[in-house]
């Protein structure tokens, strides 16, 4: 299936930091290399979100040039219809969300994309920042590349 913009859909506990950055960083790329792709991101339990966007996120994005509009301006709970809507779906912490995913969406716990990352404290989260643009950035030149073939093609996969 070849259609001319596809979505991904980054998965975090509280939609505050990991998938934030990730978001950002997948559109601002796309939009740069003109990938008919986009990102947007959501929460598993975004009452532990302590506010908008975690300060470290923020601080990351602005080292980069990232523009602020490349996310949402809050935390934003995962439905039904946001895993619907991604023609790619990511989760940025198996051990983390994997338990949550089949306890709230146990059919879509296998569809996933589970990154490995470093642990779901504010530290941590600040260290897997440079993780997380390593995966994203691969991510979107595979995409660029396999789109660039006629269909966009990842890991085996065809959209």
């Amino acid at each position: 299936m070849n259609q001319s913009h596809q979505r991904v859909l980054f998965i975090c506990t509280g939609n505050h930091c990991r998938s934030r950055f990730a978001e950002a960083l997948f559109n601002h790329e796309a939009e740069r290399q003109g990938l008919e792709w986009s990102a947007y991101s959501r929460g598993l339990r975004i009452h532990l979100a302590p506010d908008e966007i975690s300060p470290s996120t923020e601080k990351a994005l602005a080292e980069r040039r990232i523009s602020r509009d490349c996310t949402a301006l809050e935390p934003r709970a995962l439905h039904e219809p946001d895993l619907a809507g991604a023609a790619l779906i990511i989760a940025l912490r198996r051990a983390e969300h994997f338990p949550m995913m089949m306890r709230d969406f146990p059919r879509w716990a296998g569809r996933i994309d589970y990154w490995s990352l470093n642990g779901p404290n504010e530290e941590s989260h600040q260290s897997s920042l440079p993780q997380i643009e390593g995966h994203v950035l691969e991510l979107v030149e595979n995409l660029r590349k396999g789109c660039a073939q006629g269909a966009c093609v990842l890991a085996g996969m065809e959209f």
